[in-house]
């Protein structure tokens, strides 16, 4: 009994980090790009500084969401 309910445990666990892994990374991606473009609206010269640092910036974003979420799937496959 005890097995089954860490299990499901894990599966739940595992299931609300992942979503909020991804969850985060969307708002916070979503919010760079949102300053990314006010700032080239505002200084259009800038525009090749702004975007390289965004993108930049993006996949370091990711990156700590896939560890969130390979985190969250380590946790189904060990439990």
């Amino acid at each position: 009994m005890e097995t089954q309910w860490a299990s499901m445990g894990a599966y739940l666990g595992a299931g609300i980090g992942a979503g909020l892994c991804a969850i985060g990374a969307g708002i916070g991606i979503g919010k760079l790009a949102g300053s990314a473009m006010e700032g080239i609206a505002r200084q259009p010269e800038a525009m090749g500084d702004i975007r390289t640092n965004m993108i930049l910036t993006a996949a370091l974003i990711e990156g700590v969401a896939l560890i969130g979420e390979v985190v969250a799937l380590l946790l189904v496959l060990t439990k």
